[in-house]
């Protein structure tokens, strides 16, 4: 029947996977290849020859550094800040690296399309800004997060209130929601133009008409994988930037 060819499956269907032993599924499976690729890649051109022009692995290395640093640290923290290219590099690679298996053919799910690795990639740069206000700024770091310069006596109670939800409590959480809801969304989206193009390539009934409409959801399915494409790289470049400006935040006092 046509209404049975269109059937959506079940929501965890598409998120959830068995797992290969206790504890680690296809999600984990894609995070362990994203990080040991990522080290294997800079562990490679560290072998290099440095005074050789670079140029295969050497040159990607270099060119991932040059763009952190050129395009995210001195845009954000400046020339001091110079010292956290390898952490926020190191979170931009990562975090490309898990959105790209989303649309890789027989793979097809970017692991931050589950909370967990977003949450714990939130929560130490949650941890990371925080201890760095404190390193940088003492216990003047809390009163400069409360109130910024120029508020009002009598309005620095509720200042300070709307201060601490939005700096201590909501960005862990914004940073966590943007990066697992698009990536989700993404993955739904290719799920479901994917099933479509299916389900009417395998119609059994009405076939000559049917068969021919599968050049619409085939169409979008083809455009959207380009697009999340974009999509991989612009949230790794938001989490690692926002990553970048909170800590420049917490390094001067005057931010």
């Amino acid at each position: 029947m046509i209404a049975e060819a269109f059937e959506f499956p079940e929501i965890n269907a598409i998120l959830r996977w068995q797992d290969f032993f206790v504890s680690f599924n296809k999600v984990a499976a894609i995070a362990v290849v994203a990080a040991l690729l990522g080290i294997i890649v800079f562990l490679v051109a560290g072998t290099k020859d440095a005074q050789v022009a670079p140029k295969g692995v050497r040159n990607l290395a270099e060119s991932s550094v040059e763009f952190i640093e050129n395009g995210i640290v001195m845009q954000t923290i400046g020339k001091d800040g110079l010292g956290w290219t390898p952490f926020l590099l190191s979170l931009f690679i990562f975090i490309y690296l898990c959105n790209m298996p989303g649309i890789i053919p027989l793979i097809q799910m970017p692991a931050t399309a589950r909370m967990a690795i977003p949450l714990f990639l939130a929560l130490i740069v949650w941890v990371t800004y925080i201890g760095v206000g404190f390193k940088h700024q003492g216990l003047k770091y809390l009163g400069h997060t409360l109130w910024p310069p120029g508020v009002p006596v009598a309005l620095k109670p509720l200042v300070g209130i709307i201060e601490f939800i939005s700096n201590i409590i909501v960005r862990p959480f914004s940073l966590t929601v943007r990066l697992f809801a698009n990536m989700l969304a993404g993955h739904i989206l290719l799920v479901t133009f994917a099933l479509l193009t299916q389900a009417l390539v395998t119609a059994e009934t009405m076939q000559w008409l049917l068969k021919p409409m599968m050049v619409l959801p085939f169409g979008m399915l083809i455009f959207l994988t380009g697009f999340e494409l974009l999509v991989a790289f612009l949230q790794a470049y938001i989490f690692t930037i926002l990553t970048a400006v909170y800590i420049g935040g917490s390094t001067h006092p005057e931010h």
